[in-house]
C-alpha cells in the first residue's frame, strides 16, 4: 500500500430537500488542484439497509486515480442512523433516498470544484436500482453504470429469491399491482436520456439478469447509447478475479467516454 498514491476520504454532512441531515464522504482525485473543475461519480450502496463508512474501497480509489471526484452517501433507508431513518423509504423506494443523494450532488457542486455537466451515477444491487431510479426520474446524470439492478418488481416476484421480502413490504403483487408498478423504474423508462452500461451475473437470483436485459433493450429501442455485459456463471457478486478486473476496466471506459472524452481518446491512442 505504501507504493500507491491514495486519496484520503473527507467526511461531509449536508441537508437534504426537507432538512434531513445526510452523511457522506468525498474522495478527490489524486493530485487535486483547487480551482479546477472535475467530473464526479455518485456511488450508491446496496441494501438498501446497508451503509458506507470509513473502510477502504479500492474501486473508489481507482476512480479517484482516474481523475474523478467520488461521492458516496448514506441516504434514508441506510442502516446506522436509527430505526426511523432506515424505515423512511418503506414502500417508497427511489423517492426520499434518491432526493437525498441528489442533494449530496448539489452540496458538492456548491463547493466549486465539480463540473455540473460531467456527473455520473453507479451502483450494484440496490445501488443498481438507485442508478435505474436516477436515470428514469432525473436528467442530472450524463453517464451511468447499473450493476445487478431491478427494474420491474412485478416481473421479479417468483423469479428471484426474495419472495418473503416482496410480500412483507409490498404485499402480494396481484393484490397490490399499482404499488409494484409505481415503484418500478421500467414504468418511466421512456424518460431516459442517460447513456447507461448494464452489468449482471448470468446466474444472479437476487437481482436476476432479465431485469438488466429489460432496461438494456428498452434503451436500445429508445435510441439511447447502452451496453449490457453478462458475466458467465456468476451470481449476485462477481467472484472470478479476471471478471472483477474486467468489470472495473469497463466502468472506467464507460465513464471516460462521456465524462472525460479527451482522456479516453488519449488512452486509445496509446494502445
Amino acid at each position: 500500500m505504501s507504493q500507491l498514491k491514495l486519496s484520503k476520504p473527507e467526511n461531509i454532512h449536508y441537508k437534504s430537500f426537507d432538512g434531513q441531515e445526510i452523511e457522506g464522504w468525498i474522495i478527490k482525485p489524486i493530485d487535486f488542484k483547487p480551482g479546477k473543475k472535475y467530473p464526479m461519480i455518485l456511488k450508491a450502496h446496496g441494501g438498501p439497509n446497508a451503509q458506507y463508512g470509513t473502510s477502504f474501497n479500492h474501486e473508489f480509489q481507482l476512480l479517484a486515480a482516474e481523475g474523478y471526484v467520488v461521492l458516496y452517501t448514506n441516504p434514508r433507508g441506510s442502516s446506522g442512523y436509527g430505526y426511523e431513518f432506515g424505515r423512511a423509504i418503506w414502500r417508497g423506494w427511489g423517492n426520499k433516498d434518491l432526493k437525498d443523494v441528489v442533494a449530496g450532488v448539489d452540496f458538492v457542486i456548491n463547493q466549486g470544484y465539480v463540473d455540473p455537466e460531467r456527473i455520473g451515477i453507479s451502483g450494484w444491487s440496490y445501488g443498481g436500482m438507485m442508478t435505474n431510479f436516477g436515470i428514469v426520474w432525473t436528467d442530472r446524470f450524463k453517464a451511468a453504470v447499473s450493476g445487478a439492478g431491478v427494474a420491474d418488481y412485478f416481473g421479479s416476484y417468483g423469479y428471484d429469491d426474495e419472495r418473503i421480502y416482496w410480500e412483507t413490504e409490498l404485499g402480494l403483487p396481484w393484490e397490490n399491482f399499482e404499488l409494484y408498478r409505481k415503484l418500478s423504474p421500467i414504468k418511466d423508462v421512456k424518460n431516459v436520456k442517460t447513456p447507461t452500461l448494464f452489468m449482471c451475473g448470468q446466474n444472479d437470483y437476487r437481482c436476476p439478469l432479465p431485469e438488466s436485459e429489460k432496461m438494456y433493450l428498452s434503451l436500445k429501442r429508445l435510441g439511447v447509447d447502452t451496453e449490457l455485459i453478462i458475466y458467465p456463471g456468476e451470481s449476485h457478486g462477481i467472484s472470478r478475479l479476471d471478471f472483477r478486473v474486467d468489470r472495473l476496466k469497463r466502468i472506467i471506459q464507460w465513464f471516460n467516454k462521456y465524462l472525460q472524452p479527451d482522456k479516453e481518446t488519449k488512452n486509445k491512442s496509446r494502445k
